[in-house]
């Protein structure tokens, strides 16, 4: 069964930090894109950053510029979001998302709870 499980969310002050975690099972996970999503109630779901299969190439939006690094572990099925800096407007519920290039497969994760608030 496939399935993506993010974990690391909770509750944070402005100015902290956080690391997501996704751990992928029930798929060749080395060769899927993943990113990270984010959405809160209210807004429409946007992208956070984006980490191609090999690692080599990143994507971040302009809000998480500087402050977020995606990275991934294939050896362990696992990609990483590290948050510093964090922002009240960066309170939501975070999605780990797989696809496959060049294939109609795409993978959600059931998301993990970020706060920041003081």
């Amino acid at each position: 069964q496939v399935q993506l499980v993010e974990s690391g969310g909770g509750l944070v002050q402005p100015g902290g930090s956080l690391r997501l975690s996704c751990a992928a099972s029930g798929f060749y996970f080395s060769i899927y894109t993943m990113s990270w999503y984010r959405h809160t109630p209210g807004k429409e779901r946007e992208l956070v950053a984006t980490i191609t299969s090999a690692g080599g190439t990143t994507n971040y939006a302009d809000s998480g510029q500087g402050r977020f690094t995606i990275s991934r572990d294939n050896a362990k099925n696992t990609v990483y979001l590290q948050m510093n800096s964090l922002k009240p407007e960066d309170t939501a519920v975070y999605y780990c998302h797989a696809r496959r290039p060049a294939y109609d497969l795409n993978y959600w994760g059931q998301g993990t709870q970020v706060t920041v608030s003081s």
